[in-house]
């Protein structure tokens, strides 16, 4: 007699594996592409407020980065290092924003807490994934959550750069060297 464990079990080896290798995200949005404008809950260093796009685009470019779920890995290891190099993104004029729709009831926390975000930049909650849907950023094994997409968003509000992959890693390195290069412009 086949224990009815063994199928589960061997379907959650298989995604263990499948989620261990990073795995490019398919972004939509193209460069060259209008970013579509939002308006969302945001929380900086624990505090409430609004963030929207075309606001913070008065400012400068703007890098909207869609993660997962706070408080996970890989999100967590994301947030800290956007957060070790918002001063170089600041020299560059640059706004940075992380947009979720996972663990929404988390950001608060997420946002100050010293291992993540700092209190150094904003991340705003996607409740429905509303937004990551505009930018079809939408992580395919589970719709209700954003995937991994980050977006360079000029003044004029134009995408400028694309960077979509489930590894956190170069994240950041993408969007600040796009920033760099377009202060050098």
């Amino acid at each position: 007699m086949k224990s009815a464990a063994a199928p589960a079990a061997a379907t959650a080896l298989v995604l263990a594996i499948v989620a261990a290798f990073p795995t490019p995200a398919m972004a939509a949005l193209k460069e060259g592409s209008k970013a579509p404008d939002f308006t969302a809950p945001s929380f900086l260093a624990g505090k409430q407020s609004s963030f929207h796009l075309a606001d913070a685009l008065k400012k400068g470019p703007v890098v909207v980065y869609f993660f997962p779920a706070a408080h996970t890995s890989g999100c967590n290891v994301e947030a800290h290092l956007f957060s070790q190099a918002i001063p170089k993104f600041k020299a560059a004029k640059a706004t940075v924003i992380g947009v979720t729709a996972g663990n929404i009831d988390q950001l608060a926390a997420f946002s100050s807490e010293t291992e993540h975000c700092s209190g150094k930049f904003a991340v705003a909650a996607d409740p429905g994934a509303k937004i990551a849907k505009q930018y079809d950023a939408i992580l395919a094994q589970k719709p209700e959550w954003s995937d991994r997409t980050s977006y360079v968003i000029a003044r004029d509000g134009t995408i400028v750069h694309v960077h979509s992959n489930l590894d956190p890693h170069g994240h950041v390195e993408e969007t600040l060297a796009a920033v760099q290069a377009m202060k050098k412009k």
